[in-house]
């Protein structure tokens, strides 16, 4: 049956980031639909490690990665995966990747990216709180994880650097390190702790509280937008049993973007990291803080009721099938540091949309500001979910967002 529709705006996509731009429209008093083929905040916002990341300035491309690529592209036991499958079509993709790794393009990226998270706790401070989900976040920090004395004398530089930018990080040694995690093995080369990162000790339960609390004043629509169809009043959004005419679009459908900014009239280099995670239920947590071995590339992460071990970055698209290796060797990397982990209960794959530069889109389509772009997120799509959220509605509102969104502008590529 075709769903005849008309709103004053619709959002495509009910990731975190789309259900934060829906909470702040409906709030300010906006006829708001949802458009999602899937349950609201269940795809990679559900998935996730659960960290609001204020710490993570560094974007994906720098120097070190780039003078590592061909280890990092080949080893079997790399965080870093591509499917051969998809190489072809990765590869504009990935020559501006590696152009966005130089040293001058990492640096002016990484400031971009900082000013992004500036307020990043205090946002979900705020978001948590008008959802009632307060109870949620934890301020026990985060640590990163160096398994010798000379690769954390190594973190010294980048760490200098990300306080410069105003992150919070201290440098510890193994016996600090293992006060903090006594259940660490012995023996590691000590760790840097970022003293105020925000931890969601359940996300899924988060992004349902943030659904429920639209939900009481939007519409969903459980469909796939396809076609967006600019008009002399707004634009029309078509898809399986859809025909929705809204006068402004915000399209914020993560990893399933890029041919409807096509269609606005933007061109983006967006390609799809499918992202992993794997769990063991258990009363007692193994942690108490998300903990990073920063070498493998994953998150341990204990959240309630359960151990979630997330990470690694695979390059492969949205439709290939998910990688058991990549499977294994998340249980691997966890048993190397608790060797007493059974099977784990269960695993996952999730999308995440990933620019060359590590930045997201935010800001009018070239085609017309009816159609407003929120995406692109990367890792750091629960982190930025808030600000991206008030940005959207100061455009929406014609007031100046709070930051000077350029850094962000659909036409940077």
């Amino acid at each position: 049956m075709l769903i005849r529709e008309h709103t004053e705006i619709a959002v495509i996509g009910a990731g975190v980031v789309g259900l934060a731009i829906a909470l702040d429209l409906v709030e300010a008093g906006h006829q708001v639909v949802l458009v999602d083929p899937g349950q609201p905040g269940m795809g990679a916002s559900y998935g996730n490690a659960g960290t609001v990341a204020g710490y993570a300035t560094s974007p994906v491309g720098t120097p070190d990665v780039l003078r590592s690529l061909p280890s990092l592209m080949f080893s079997k036991t790399s965080p870093l995966a591509i499917k051969t499958r998809a190489l072809p079509s990765l590869m504009p993709w990935l020559l501006r990747f590696l152009r966005q790794s130089l040293s001058a393009a990492a640096e002016r990226n990484g400031r971009a990216i900082a000013t992004l998270l500036t307020d990043a706790a205090e946002g979900w401070d705020d978001l948590a709180l008008r959802v009632s989900g307060a109870g949620l976040l934890q301020r026990r920090g985060c640590l990163y994880v160096y398994e010798t004395p000379e690769a954390l004398t190594a973190a010294g530089a980048e760490m200098a650097w990300r306080r410069a930018l105003g992150v919070e990080v201290d440098l510890i040694g193994p016996d600090q390190l293992a006060a903090l995690e006594p259940g660490l093995p012995q023996g590691l080369g000590g760790a840097a702790y970022f003293t105020g990162a925000t931890f969601l000790d359940d996300p899924g339960r988060m992004m349902q509280l943030i659904a429920a609390a639209v939900l009481t004043r939007a519409q969903h629509i459980k469909t796939r937008a396809e076609r967006l169809i600019r008009g002399p009043d707004g634009v029309v959004i078509e898809g399986p049993g859809l025909h929705l005419h809204a006068r402004r679009v915000i399209l914020a459908a993560g990893a399933h973007s890029r041919d409807l900014a096509r269609q606005a009239g933007d061109r983006i280099p967006l390609e799809t990291e499918r992202g992993y995670h794997v769990e063991w239920d258990m009363a007692e947590p193994l942690l108490q803080r998300p903990t990073c071995p920063t070498a493998r590339g994953f998150y341990f992460c204990p959240m309630a009721g359960r151990l979630r071990v997330a990470g690694t970055v695979e390059l492969g698209g949205l439709t290939l099938p998910p990688s058991p290796h990549r499977v294994r060797k998340l249980v691997e990397g966890a048993r190397a540091f608790f060797p007493d982990l059974g099977e784990p209960d269960r695993d996952w794959m999730g999308f995440r949309p990933s620019l060359p530069d590590s930045l997201p889109v935010i800001g009018p389509s070239q085609g017309g500001a009816e159609v407003i772009h929120a995406f692109g997120h990367g890792h750091l799509g629960v982190t930025m979910a808030p600000i991206t959220a008030r940005i959207v509605a100061d455009l929406v509102a014609g007031r100046e967002p709070p930051i000077d969104i350029s850094i962000c502008r659909p036409g940077r590529f």
